[in-house]
């Protein structure tokens, strides 16, 4: 049986002690979003984009391409 100074028992029971605490997480979920609504129908929060209509999929694809194109190195360096 290997023996350790006291120092060397402490760091280990603290090593363990740390590990074992890990376990007793809890998950972190919201638990507030489904995921089988379709991304369209968004949030009833304010926070949406002017000209988005909630629940409408043609302006939620409409959104979309537009904010895409902000994103497209082509179109913005040919912008004045």
């Amino acid at each position: 049986m290997m023996r350790f100074p006291k120092a060397g028992r402490a760091v280990l029971g603290l090593a363990a002690l740390a590990l074992l605490a890990a376990c007793g997480e809890k998950p972190q979920t919201s638990g507030t979003r489904k995921a089988d609504v379709a991304a369209y129908r968004g949030a009833d929060n304010g926070h949406g984009v002017p000209g988005w209509k909630a629940g409408d999929a043609a302006s939620w694809e409409a959104q979309m391409k537009n904010r895409s194109q902000g994103q497209n190195e082509y179109s913005r360096a040919s912008a004045p």
